[in-house]
């Protein structure tokens, strides 16, 4: 039987903190060989950090892609605190002025609430992005019963959202890319999941916790594979035979979406069940 979609435990909450300074010691000992990652063709790649995280939380992150060939940048705005303190027309403005100044499309990377701000950013301008990644990111309906995170943000967040919540489950029209981990200490893995989509949407699972995510070797494989893909030439992420020792198979494909899996029946009963709660 599925289990109800909740937070997850305490043990998985309190440890997901450490995990995330653990994973990051594995990157710095795992350095020379992930700079023998697929190298970047110079667009432009824009990082938008999570709930409560920073431009300086991912600045390992954005080296790293600057040493790959990338020309990565933060998103300039502080500390994201959520949709009420977002100012969408300055991160708009900042996507439109580096699209213009490079002359290309920019790759979209968010973490956690920096991925839906991603996907939505993805969603406005298509013809600005070439591909949005979103590591750990609530894009499930039933996401606000996942959150260990909730009530803070609530409380934080009064204000309706300028972007409105009820699509954020959809896929914005550039090919998209959701990582998620069984191990996340802070949502529910499952409402990280992309349970529907077009051709070019794919889940990739990743192990680590939720706010090591950007700090993740197994995230920065992922990340490079997809970011090195020759513009309008998207394919799904490979599990080649070494991959497939660390990369377990997909939850969801957009080719599978023709019968429900367990997940997607049990998500819709849940979903539904919860909307007629409200």
């Amino acid at each position: 039987m599925q289990r109800t979609i909740s937070p997850p435990g305490r043990l998985k909450a309190a440890s997901d903190m450490p995990r995330a300074c653990l994973e990051a010691g594995t990157v710095a000992m795992n350095w020379w060989w992930l700079r023998q990652l697929p190298k970047g063709d110079g667009h432009p790649v824009m990082v938008i950090p999570g709930f409560a995280g920073s431009d300086t939380y991912n600045k390992p992150l954005i080296h790293f892609l600057q040493r790959q060939g990338y020309h990565a940048v933060g998103w300039k705005q502080g500390v994201n605190l959520g949709h009420s303190h977002l100012d969408i027309d300055r991160l708009s403005d900042r996507v439109d002025k580096l699209y213009s100044r490079e002359g290309r499309p920019i790759s979209l990377i968010g973490h956690s609430l920096g991925g839906i701000f991603a996907r939505e950013t993805a969603r406005r301008y298509p013809d600005k992005v070439r591909l949005v990644m979103s590591l750990g990111s609530p894009v499930a309906r039933a996401r606000n019963a996942a959150s260990n995170l909730n009530v803070l943000y609530r409380q934080m967040n009064t204000t309706p959202a300028e972007i409105e919540e009820s699509d954020w489950h959809l896929p914005p029209p550039v090919p998209t890319t959701a990582l998620y981990s069984r191990f996340d200490g802070v949502l529910d893995w499952r409402v990280c999941l992309q349970a529907s989509g077009h051709a070019q949407t794919e889940n990739v699972e990743v192990m680590g916790s939720h706010n090591g995510l950007t700090l993740n070797a197994m995230s920065w494989i992922v990340i490079a594979d997809r970011l090195a893909q020759p513009e309008w030439h998207w394919r799904p992420f490979r599990h080649n035979r070494l991959w497939r020792l660390l990369f377990k198979k997909p939850a969801w494909r957009p080719e599978s979406s023709g019968s429900k899996s367990a997940y997607n029946a049990h998500y819709d009963d849940q979903t539904a069940s919860q909307q007629a709660s409200a």
